[in-house]
């Protein structure tokens, strides 16, 4: 099916009033990032009683919900092979509300005070998962409103995650569950762009040992401050040269750092680390951490430990790819502009791809007011998305 078609069928079957009220109860719901993760009972609840009965409702196809928690719905494609389908993938997780006033209200205000177009809805998760989120259920339901016969399923799938940095969740869905498929569309606020790629991460825990004594006489004692200090000291430089053309450079920074013991006056026997380290396409989380283990042995009189903590990978698909340029057909014909995105996050994609399915992101909402105290959206580009989704899901499975 061309994208044309695909796009005529997706508007007929797309309620923008529908839509809209939609987008609203999700914001309403609180999911928010706790450190539970992903076993936070709220986050659970709104995946379970809150998305799963919509979904229902706007498919006429239930869900189920996984051993973790996460929901897994898909339609068509009878009899065939599952790998060679489509798989929408929405989260439930997002960020706190933090010091966002109404952070969960929904309520319609005007984009012009943003710098946007049109009437927005305000509430928290909007630009990175919620929108996206209204949009994909939208737009799985126009494609099964639209009473075509699909050669390859379509799939659904809301992730506990959101905001855990880490592929917890989408490799239970993978592994555990089975889930499976030849392309992919994770659904973050990208301005509905399509966004090709995205850094990796790899988290690494550091600690360094020395020997307490009193602060009067420090020459008794070994100081694992100092050593912290000979730490990022001998890490400098370790990443230089490793860049990709739209990501930019590979990063490795201390995020955290703590010592011990929490006695006044007392030279720091141990020293904790907390490194981020970005990882750039090709990069894999192994390699990354044993060329930090090498550049830290050695360290008399300090002993170092280096521990891999979470991590995720990197994705890079090509423009050229199938699900990239179902995409942008579907754009075309929405009358979307703007080139593709590259982010500097690190997201499921990453391991979407390392599994196989051709993965890019896509949806509406602008990452420049996620975490801010001014989360808006706005309902037109919500309405184009869903289109989007419904006809790049057409041209793939029809």
């Amino acid at each position: 099916m061309d994208a044309r078609e695909a796009f005529l069928i997706a508007g007929k079957h797309v309620d923008d009033a529908e839509l809209d009220a939609l987008f609203g109860a999700l914001l309403r719901v609180p999911s928010v990032h706790t450190e539970l993760m992903e076993a936070d009972p709220a986050v659970k609840a709104f995946a379970a009683d809150v998305v799963a009965p919509s979904l229902e409702g706007l498919t006429g196809v239930a869900p189920r919900v996984d051993g973790m928690g996460n929901l897994l719905w898909r339609c068509g494609g009878p009899g065939s092979d599952a790998a060679e389908g489509l798989l929408f993938m929405g989260y439930a997780m997002t960020y706190p509300a933090g010091s966002m006033p109404e952070a969960f209200s929904a309520k319609v205000v005007p984009g012009e005070d943003y710098g946007l177009s049109g009437p927005c809805l305000w509430g928290r998760g909007g630009c990175e998962q919620k929108a996206a989120l209204a949009a994909m259920m939208a737009g799985a339901a126009a494609v099964c409103r639209s009473g075509l016969a699909l050669a390859r399923p379509l799939s659904l799938a809301v992730s506990l995650a959101g905001e855990t940095g880490r592929h917890h969740a989408a490799r239970h869905m993978l592994e555990e569950d089975g889930l499976t498929a030849r392309y992919g569309i994770v659904g973050l606020g990208t301005t509905n762009r399509v966004c090709l790629g995205n850094k990796g991460r790899i988290d690494v825990d550091v600690v360094v040992r020395g020997k307490s004594c009193h602060s009067s006489t420090p020459w008794a004692g070994v100081n694992a401050v100092d050593g912290a200090r000979a730490v990022l000291e001998r890490l400098d430089g370790l990443v230089d040269g490793i860049a990709h053309p739209e990501l930019g450079p590979a990063s490795l920074v201390a995020t955290h750092i703590e010592s011990g013991p929490d006695i006044l006056h007392t030279i720091q026997d141990h020293c904790r680390l907390t490194l981020d380290r970005r990882l750039m396409p090709g990069e894999e989380p192994g390699e990354a951490l044993a060329a930090i283990s090498r550049a830290l042995a050695d360290m008399e009189p300090w002993r170092v430990e280096v521990t891999q903590g979470n991590f995720m990978y990197p994705a890079d698909v090509p423009a050229s790819s199938e699900v990239a340029g179902a995409l942008e057909a579907a754009r075309g014909q929405a009358g979307e502009a703007g080139p593709p995105l590259y982010f500097p996050a690190a997201l499921d994609a990453g391991y979407l791809n390392e599994k196989g399915i051709e993965t890019v992101m896509f949806g509406p909402g602008d990452l420049a007011f996620a975490h801010t105290d001014a989360e808006v959206v706005p309902l037109g580009q919500v309405r184009r998305a869903a289109r989007v989704y419904a006809a790049a899901a057409l041209q793939l499975l029809a």
